[in-house]
Formats: structure tokens, sequence, C-alpha cells
């Protein structure tokens, strides 16, 4: 479907805009946070209730329209953009309502978390989720939602209670435990395949302040770091967790100068037990290894929640590789050592976050999130502002994946995945795979939602037939 096929101008009854390419707003509008990605819509429509969604989900199967969804933008592989059709935008419904007596909250599908952290702060509790504030809290919810608290709480999903959602023949329905039990399962952590998520249901959790920061080694350090963290890590308390990562020192501020622009390893931990502890947690750890940097400190959840929104600035180029880790053995750290030694700018980096804990207390088929006896999720992320050294970072992820990936556990993380086809989305989803396309086969059985990490209905080929 080429844009000068549709109709024009393209007409739906709505409440909120409706950009258009001739629209002076456009290319402002179709920016997403990866600047790697350049789609070109037939037109954008900023939702500003459920009635819009519902209206522009029909508009764009009437008429055949290639739809895109679009909550915070975040999508590596820019999946909330599509060229020639409709991306339908979420970022008007912004709306968050904290039950204190129930102790939940509910989010509606445009917000980011740093909006919901915002809101939640000022009630004594959070939601587990991410690292990065301006990431778009419907996206990274239904690709599973791991964080800094995943070893605590568990992933997003775990903690949520139930969704609206508009399905493709534009309906709307309220999906839970008890409610589309079958939709239920498989929004929690299948992607955008299967509806438009227009509000979430969250159980929150009393935690408002914690612990927490980076402890940087040099990079001369990091085999024995790696080593000792790949089991200390599996038996830590819950309450602990920490994120391994490769990085270049930033320059600037709280970072010393004698620092600025080298590559080193770390840690960021955040422990959210009980304050007068926290020292003592950390102790024996500042003895065995003891860091070149220590930033840890008492610190409000929302100041964690954004401490590394400048390390993921809008606009720039990203390329993302993600795997599932079991094991972290020596010759898997000689190859994590290789590509730490080369990374191809200051933003680039890996990370591996830890997934056991409290997400791996939960049962393997009770979501669609299928690596819950993994120990870490593994994200590459090539990232620079200048837009001819694109294809450095690009090749620099790839080929570092592309050594890591027999040391993995399979498949990887929706959330930190390209566009990289139907076989690694098989491999992401493993034994649930098949159930997932029974339920897309039932909700959405011609694929009007397949600008994502697809998931194809029985019977759905690539040209729509």
């Amino acid at each position: 479907m080429l844009v000068d096929e549709i109709a024009s101008p393209i007409t739906m009854d709505l409440r909120g805009r409706l950009i258009e390419p001739h629209h002076p707003d456009y290319d402002a509008s179709r920016r997403v946070h990866n600047a790697m990605i350049d789609k070109r819509p037939a037109a954008i429509a900023y939702c500003a209730d459920d009635a819009d969604v519902m209206a522009a989900v029909n508009y764009a199967r009437e008429h055949n329209l290639l739809v895109a969804v679009r909550g915070g933008g975040h999508s590596g592989a820019g999946l909330g953009l599509c060229d020639d059709g409709l991306v339908i935008d979420l970022s008007q419904l912004n709306g968050i309502h904290v039950d204190p007596v129930d102790k939940t909250v509910r989010v509606e599908g445009g917000c980011h978390l740093g909006d919901l952290d915002h809101v939640t702060h000022a009630f004594g509790v959070m939601v587990p989720s991410g690292i990065i504030s301006t990431t778009g809290v419907g996206g990274i919810t239904l690709g599973g939602g791991m964080g800094h608290f995943t070893r605590r709480c568990g992933l997003s999903i775990d903690n949520l209670l139930e969704a609206d959602v508009v399905l493709a023949d534009g309906s709307m329905v309220k999906a839970s435990e008890t409610k589309h039990a079958d939709l239920f399962w498989a929004l929690r952590g299948g992607g955008g395949n299967f509806g438009i998520v227009t509000s979430f249901l969250f159980r929150s959790h009393p935690i408002s302040t914690v612990y927490a920061g980076p402890m940087l080694w040099e990079l001369s350090d990091a085999k024995p770091v790696m080593q000792w963290y790949r089991t200390f890590i599996k038996d830590a308390p819950e309450e602990l967790g920490g994120f391994f990562a490769f990085l270049t020192v930033p320059a600037g501020p709280p970072f010393p100068e004698h620092l600025h622009g080298k590559k080193m390893c770390g840690i960021v931990w955040n422990y959210s037990g009980p304050a007068d502890m926290a020292e003592q947690v950390f102790a024996p750890i500042r003895r065995a290894w003891p860091p070149a940097l220590d930033l840890l400190g008492t610190l409000p959840v929302p100041a964690l929640q954004s401490m590394f929104d400048g390390l993921t600035p809008p606009h720039i180029h990203y390329y993302w590789k993600a795997d599932f880790i079991n094991e972290l053995s020596d010759e898997a750290i000689d190859i994590h050592l290789h590509f730490a030694q080369i990374l191809p700018s200051p933003l680039s980096t890996m990370h591996l976050y830890p997934i056991n804990g409290a997400a791996a207390r939960v049962a393997p088929d009770a979501t669609a999130w299928a690596y819950r006896n993994a120990t870490w999720s593994m994200v590459i992320l090539g990232a620079e502002a200048e837009p001819t050294r694109a294809a450095v970072i690009t090749r620099w992820a790839k080929e570092y994946w592309e050594a890591m990936h027999p040391h993995s556990a399979g498949g990887g993380y929706i959330n930190f995945m390209m566009d990289e086809g139907t076989d690694r989305v098989k491999a992401t989803y493993g034994p649930h795979y098949e159930r997932l396309v029974a339920i897309k086969t039932a909700y959405d059985p011609h694929n009007l939602f397949r600008v994502n990490q697809n998931i194809p209905p029985t019977g759905y080929h690539m040209n729509g037939e």
C-alpha cells in the first residue's frame, strides 16, 4: 500500500489531532527515540481517548492500512512507526491514578516511566519497570518489563492485574485472570500482537527510598569481578539487585575527571531492604572488590529510575542485540572482555540484567514470557550521535552478539531486539509460541497488529493472504 493509493485526506472521527505529510508538524511527529529509524507514515493519529483509538483501528481495518502503535517511541527497532500506513499514537493517554486503599495503580497507555514514578512516589509506592524514565509504560510492560526491582518484585507483567484492550475488530475488552484470561496470558510478554492496551492496572509495592548507585572497576579487573558476580547474584538476597555493565565513563559530574573517557566495568546496585542494613550488605563487597569509584547512596526511587537518562539521549543512532543467558562461563567472559575493549563509541555498552529471584519464582507457563529459568538478560547496545558512524556501531553489536550467541539460552528479550524475523521471535517464545499463535488467530486473525515482534495468526502469509 503506497501513500498515493490512499484516499486523501484521511478522515476519521477523532477528538485528537491527525497529522499527515503536508502538515508542518509532520517531520517532528514522525521522529522516535532511535534516529536510525526514518519512516514516513501516511498519517499519525494522536488519540485523545479510548474512542479515538477505536475509531483509528476501525478506519485502518476498513481501508486496509498498515498499522503501527506508538506509546513512548522507545522501540529500538522503530516498531512504533511504519511507512505508508497509520500510526496510532497514545501519547495523549497519560493519566495515572493511585488507589491508596487497594495499593493499585491505573496507568494509561501513553505514559512514560517517569510519569509513573512521579505519581506513585507521592503515595510511597512504586511499580517495578525499567531503568530509563523516558521509556513508555506500554511497550516495556507488554514485552515483560525488567528493571532495578526485578529480583525483589518480579517483572512488570508479574504485577499486572488487568488491561483495557482495543481489539482488531474495534471493540474494547477488559483482560484479567477472570476475563479474557487467554488474552491476558498473551499480553504478559507477547508484545503488541493482540490489541492496543489503553489502560493497565498494576499492583504496587511500598518502596520509596533505596540505597543504590554504580560501583566501577578498572577494565583489567573485569574478569575476576565477573567470575565473582556470576555466583554472587544467584544467591544474593532478593532485596538486592545489580546489573553488570561495560561502559565509557562520561566526561562530567558526578564522575571524577581522571576517569573521564575511560573504558571500565561496573555494577549498578539497588538495595531496597531495611535502610539500617544497607552498609552491612555492601561492606563485604567493598572489602573483596574495592571499586575505583563508588557512587552508592540513599536515593528516592524516581532518582534511581532516571539516573541513566543522559546515557540514552533521544534522536541519536541505536542498534540493539539481545539474548537470555543461563551461565557465564570463563570462555564467555573472555569474549565479553574482547568486545568491551573495543567499545565503538562513548555511549555504547553491554548490560547483564539479573532475572532470577522473584521473577524466577513465577511458574514458567503462567505468562507468555518464556525464560523464567534464565539468570540474565543480556543487551548489547551500539549508540552513536554521528550518523556517519551508524554502520560502525551496528557492526560491533552484530559481531559481539554472534560471538556470544553460542553461550546463550536461545531467545532474547523482545524489547531489546531489532526487527530480526520470525525465527528469532519463535526462539524467544519457545514452548509458548504455538499457544500465542492460537490466541493471535482468535483475536487478530488478519494480523492487523503486525508492526511488532510479530506472531502471525494461522493461515496468514506475509502478503496478507
